[in-house]
C-alpha cells in the first residue's frame, strides 16, 4: 500500500510541477478539483482493483465501485487541492481501509514534503519507516490544536470555533487547509489535537487508524455515519477531547 501511495504521489507531483497549464474546475466556492485529482483517483482505483479485486472503492471525485468482501478503500487522491493549486506543499494522497463500519488501516503520502505515514490495527504506526511514540500528556501551558472548516460552514460557526479555542481554552491553533497534514501534525506531536467542522470521510479515513496506535481517540460515531456524510468532530487524547467537548456539543446543535 505504501508503494501504491508513493506511485500516486509521483503522478500528483508531476502535475504539481506543471501548475501553470493544469486545468482547474470549481465544485463550489473555494472548493476546487483539478485534472490531477481525477487522474490520481483513476490510478488509485485501477491499482486497488488489481491488488484487491474483491474490495470496494469509494473516492472523493466520484469513483465508487462495489465489492464482495465487505471492505472498502476510501481514497482522497489529493487532500488539500486548494493548497495544491496555490503551490503550497500542504497536500497529500490518502488511502484508508473501511471494514466492519470502522477505519482499520491507512497510508498517507505527502510527496512535496517527503512524508509517508502508515499504520492500523495490526500495523504499528511509522513515519518514513520509523516508529512514532504515543502522544505526550496534554500540557495546557503549551497546548495547540489544528482545525478546519468546509467552505460551506457559516461564518458564525467559524468564529465560534476560533473564539472557543482562543478564549475558553486559551491555547494556540494552526490552520493548514488539509486534514491529512493537520492529522500528521498530531501524530508528530506538533499539535495536541484537531477540530473539524465539515470534513468528509475520505479526509480522515486513513489518518484515524494511524493515530489510534498513538493513543489518539476521536468523537465520530461510525454507527450513525455513512461514507457521504460531512463530519463535525475532534480527535486527540482523552484529556484533549474533554476540553473541546462543550464546543462539539454546540456545533452539533448548530448543524
Amino acid at each position: 500500500m505504501e508503494e501504491i501511495a508513493r506511485e500516486a504521489g509521483k503522478l500528483a507531483l508531476s502535475h504539481f510541477h506543471s501548475l501553470a497549464s493544469l486545468p482547474v474546475e470549481s465544485k463550489g466556492h473555494l472548493d476546487l478539483v483539478t485534472e490531477a485529482d481525477k487522474k490520481v483517483e483513476e490510478f488509485l482505483i485501477a491499482r486497488l482493483r488489481e491488488v484487491f479485486p474483491d474490495d470496494g472503492v469509494f473516492g472523493e471525485e466520484g469513483g465508487e465501485i462495489s465489492g464482495s468482501s465487505g471492505r472498502i478503500w476510501v481514497i482522497d487522491p489529493i487532500d488539500g487541492t486548494f493548497n495544491f493549486v496555490r503551490g503550497s506543499q500542504n497536500w497529500a494522497v490518502s488511502i484508508g481501509l473501511y471494514e466492519n463500519r470502522r477505519p482499520s488501516f491507512g497510508v498517507i503520502h505527502a510527496p512535496a514534503r517527503d512524508l509517508t505515514i502508515v499504520g492500523g490495527k495490526t500495523i504499528p504506526t511509522q513515519l518514513n519507516g520509523k516508529p512514532l511514540k504515543a502522544l505526550p500528556a496534554l500540557d495546557m501551558s503549551r497546548a495547540s490544536t489544528g482545525f478546519s472548516f468546509h467552505p460551506s460552514v457559516s461564518t458564525a460557526d467559524r468564529l465560534e470555533v476560533i473564539r472557543f479555542i482562543s478564549d475558553d481554552l486559551g491555547i494556540s491553533f494552526r490552520f493548514c487547509g488539509a486534514a491529512t497534514i493537520s492529522l500528521i501534525e498530531v501524530a508528530m506531536g506538533e499539535t495536541d489535537g484537531y477540530v473539524s467542522v465539515g470534513d468528509s470521510t475520505w479526509d480522515v479515513m486513513a489518518a484515524l487508524p494511524i493515530l489510534a496506535n498513538l493513543g489518539v481517540s476521536h468523537t465520530i460515531d461510525w454507527d450513525r455515519i455513512n461514507l457521504q456524510a460531512k463530519l463535525r468532530f475532534a480527535c486527540g487524547s482523552n484529556a484533549f477531547l474533554e476540553k473541546v467537548r462543550p464546543l462539539l456539543e454546540k456545533m452539533a446543535m448548530a448543524a
